[in-house]
């Protein structure tokens, strides 16, 4: 603010400034490709996407041949169903670290990423429905004295 106030009736003449909302660009390299980095447990997916046929490879793989359960392949596909984009981009995933169900959610939160680098007005949908928070909940350490995090051993009064 240029000047101060110095009571509450010069509050009611002075200019109304409210911040203005982030204006989001369109990130793409020098191919056509969007990239986002998407984690969940200890899995790091590396998503590009590109408009084309809906082909999607998995480190090398095929979709289907990688993520063989049809729940994987229906979360992967969970944020081009809410922009309504199926078929509309090619993927290429690289995904390491963590199980199947770690993979998946990480592919998922690097796929809603890479496409509101693509196209920034979907973020609003995608955010919407969660897409772009990563799901912070890892493994809880071993404690000592325990049989796991929290699991006590059996106590015997004999």
């Amino acid at each position: 603010m240029a000047e101060t106030l110095s009571s509450l009736a010069d509050l009611k003449t002075a200019p109304n400034a409210q911040p203005e909302a982030p204006k989001y660009e369109k990130k793409v390299d020098k191919l056509g490709r969007a990239y986002a980095t998407g984690k969940r447990k200890d899995a790091v997916a590396r998503v590009w996407i590109k408009p084309g046929s809906g082909k999607t490879t998995v480190n090398g793989r095929a979709f289907d041949v990688y993520f063989a359960r049809p729940v994987l392949r229906m979360i992967i596909q969970q944020p081009l169903v809410v922009a309504n984009r199926l078929g509309q981009y090619d993927l290429m995933i690289s995904v390491a670290g963590g199980g199947l169900s770690g993979q998946a959610g990480a592919v998922r939160h690097g796929l809603a990423k890479a496409l509101t680098n693509f196209e920034p007005e979907l973020r609003s949908p995608l955010k919407k429905e969660g897409f772009l928070t990563r799901d912070s909940r890892v493994v809880e350490r071993k404690k000592y004295g325990r049989k796991k995090a929290r699991r006590s051993f059996q106590f015997s009064k004999r």
